[in-house]
């Protein structure tokens, strides 16, 4: 296929076909005929083309143009699928029940929020004592089409100022709004250009909050203002005058992390140039005047001070302990050599938090959560009887605090809110979740299967009760595999579609993620992140083996480094899948440094600049470099056009290479959505219509009608 411009030169879809006609039939489509460029780039003496690096300027009228025409053929496409609106309705059905969050306490109000079904966002409500709640804070009346959303809020100690965040069309870039609980009055202006930040009070009179200074509109290009630094804004002044305590130009990291000790004694800082590690600082605000001091200077460490009890530092970390585990220590000699195990590591990931004076300890085995309460002085004290096997979070919360909340979730236990009382060691339902699905006609079971080196990985597949293995199932293959992130089991009401139609749903923890700690996660960065595709392509293998699914009712599915695992993957096995599934994928691996957020991943990936090995390393897999002229899966990309964490042009690139090396029948879409970001904050209208148009894709190209006869 030759590609040229303008957009007036756009060839269209043609009249549609007749009704009974199904869209796969439909063959070839007419694609936007897309500009190529004679962009070059040597590394290490290896010249690489780039035809399509114009699509990385995505404020240009020609990109704009190229967006429009795209999804004008995608939207074409999918608006011909006849059972399309069946779906979309079935998932509206659905989707339209009371949905909670777990309260929080915050002076004297209880704070929860709240959709009713099918609001735009959720809604924030308080309660005072046994009162009727009442309405706190309205996402929904942020922004007239339901874009903007509320992106976090942190109160003083008292309860009686709350800093929230907004973000606007999906945006990293923050707005913070603070105001009087009381009467909600706003208090001072609106700091602006807020990015990847928490917010800690300092008492009344301020917080602190991290960001970068914001690069000219439109440029997605890293630079040098890629540098994170941590602020202080006392209430009253105008934020140009917030005071930097950390970063900038004398400390430079990608990301800095802060956050005060609940009784405002201790500054806790964390600086990284990773998404995976920190370093680890402390300041004593009780000694006016004191330094800030670095207590782990490993960066390729995680670790935090998670509670203190007055002079002494509990600090969780991986620092020699690939597991983790929880240490204590004098703050005022903080070094490695002075640290005391209080819960030593096991062969299970351990992750802490507190609340009511207690440490609960949740681990993970074999990617679910076993849920233990300690004493601050390390005595194990109760079990938490979880219903089975799943995902538990939260316990967290004050020191004061005779009760926590938690949540508890699974491929087929739709997330339920649990009250706990702190000294029985006793949990009730406090909220069920209302959702039409019936967890006794479904199972999900763990396998164990063998990856292409011989290590052994587990897998949750979840079906229908009863449902005959004869290879004919539609499956949905999803998984992430990367930057230390554990997938745990957890409730998808868009997952109704498929598995109440006879569908499989599986899920592998692959190398790459937290499941087994950090030597499991290092076994799939840089040099061995093959490991990582030969785990997805082995986890397709097995559910074909044991007649799961066949090669022509299998899709995958992944976002973010999963967009990257999909993207190459079905470069490498194109015939073992029907269907793929690349969401906000990293898709150029020679330039991802060079945008926003991206030279921070550089810990998993490695870089093309690093070394002639590493840049034939990344070349070799890159989903963008890596695709040929061949017969591809049906393949539907996902992006967004405020995604400023993984750029949309490696989902724009990506997409014009796949739809000029299409050699088979199947449809290569890129569906693009406006004003959204990388995946938060999405109106509840946004994600039923992609996931209405993700299954209507997928039953459309496996020839399969909806709903399938059961």
């Amino acid at each position: 296929m030759k590609y040229l411009f303008p957009i007036s030169a756009l060839a269209l879809l043609a009249a549609g076909p007749a009704a009974a006609q199904t869209v796969a039939t439909i063959k070839p489509l007419p694609y936007p005929q897309t500009r190529k460029v004679d962009t070059v780039t040597t590394y290490f003496g290896t010249k690489v083309a780039d035809p399509y690096r114009w699509l990385e300027n995505d404020q240009a009228a020609d990109t704009k143009a190229w967006v429009q025409a795209e999804n004008r053929v995608t939207q074409d496409y999918l608006g011909k699928i006849p059972y399309r609106e069946a779906i979309r309705e079935r998932l509206t059905k659905l989707w339209n029940y009371e949905k909670y969050t777990a309260p929080q306490k915050e002076g004297k109000y209880t704070y929860f929020s709240k959709n009713t079904g099918l609001q735009s966002q959720y809604v924030m409500y308080r309660q005072l004592g046994a009162g009727a709640p009442e309405m706190f804070l309205d996402p929904n009346t942020f922004s007239k089409d339901g874009t903007t959303s509320l992106a976090g809020i942190t109160f003083t100690h008292d309860g009686s100022l709350a800093a929230y965040q907004i973000s606007e069309g999906g945006s990293d870039w923050r707005k913070v709004i603070v105001l009087r609980t009381d009467d909600k009055s706003i208090v001072g202006d609106t700091l602006k250009d807020v990015k990847f930040s928490g917010l800690a009070w300092k008492g009344n009179a301020g917080f602190y909050y991290s960001s970068y200074d914001k690069p000219k509109a439109g440029s997605q290009l890293a630079g040098k203002t890629q540098v994170h630094k941590l602020y202080y804004h006392q209430l009253g002044k105008p934020q140009r005058t917030d005071k930097l305590i950390f970063g900038g130009d004398k400390s430079p990291h990608r990301y800095i992390g802060a956050h005060l000790t609940e009784d405002e004694r201790f500054l806790v800082i964390t600086g990284a140039n990773t998404t995976n590690g920190n370093e680890l600082y402390v300041q004593d605000l009780s000694k006016p005047g004191s330094a800030i001091v670095n207590v782990v200077p490993d960066e390729q460490s995680i670790s935090h001070v998670v509670e203190n009890v007055g002079s002494k530092l509990y600090i969780y970390t991986n620092y020699k302990a690939p597991n983790f585990r929880l240490v204590t220590v004098e703050a005022a000699a903080p070094k490695q050599a002075n640290w005391h195990d209080l819960i030593p590591e096991t062969k299970n990931v351990l992750e802490v938090s507190t609340v009511g004076g207690k440490i609960f300890a949740t681990y993970l085995k074999d990617a679910t959560s076993l849920v233990e309460q300690y004493s601050m002085r390390g005595q194990k004290e109760h079990a938490i009887q979880l219903p089975g096997l799943g995902s538990a979070s939260g316990f967290g919360g004050k020191k004061a605090e005779k009760e926590t909340y938690y949540t508890f979730t699974s491929y087929i236990y739709p997330p339920t809110i649990f009250k706990y009382d702190i000294a029985s060691g006793k949990s009730s339902v406090y909220k069920k979740a209302g959702v039409q699905f019936d967890p006794s006609k479904f199972e999900s079971k763990q396998v164990f299967y063998t990856s292409k080196d011989g290590t052994r990985l587990p897998m949750l597949i979840t079906y229908k009760k009863g449902l005959v293995l004869n290879g004919k199932n539609p499956t949905l293959l999803y998984a992430y595999g990367g930057f230390n992130i554990s997938v745990t089991p957890s409730f998808s009401t868009s997952n109704i579609i498929l598995l109440e139609n006879g569908g499989v749903y599986a899920v592998p923890n692959l190398r790459g993620g937290g499941e087994y700690g950090e030597t499991w996660h290092t076994s799939g960065t840089k040099l061995k992140k093959q490991n990582v595709f030969d785990d997805y392509i082995a986890a397709a293998e097995y559910l074909i083996k044991n007649n799961y699914t066949s090669k022509e009712y299998l899709a995958i599915s992944g976002a973010s480094n999963g967009g990257l695992l999909v993207g190459a993957t079905m470069s490498q096995r194109p015939e073992l899948f029907k269907v793929a599934f690349p969401a906000v994928g990293v898709m150029d691996m020679l330039r991802y440094n060079q945008f926003t957020a991206g030279a921070g991943w550089a810990y998993d990936y490695g870089t093309a600049q690093d070394s002639p090995e590493m840049f034939q390393y990344l070349y070799k897999y890159s989903p963008y470099h890596a695709l040929k002229p061949a017969v591809y899966p049906a393949t539907l990309i996902t992006t967004a056009d405020h995604d400023d964490r993984v750029v949309p042009a490696h989902s724009f690139k990506f997409a014009s290479r796949l739809q000029e090396d299409q050699q088979g029948p199947a449809p290569v879409l890129i569906r693009i959505e406006t004003k959204a970001g990388h995946g938060a904050g999405r109106s509840t209208a946004q994600v039923i219509g992609e996931q209405t148009d993700k299954w209507a894709f997928l039953f459309e190209n496996m020839g399969l009608k909806y709903p399938m006869a059961q």
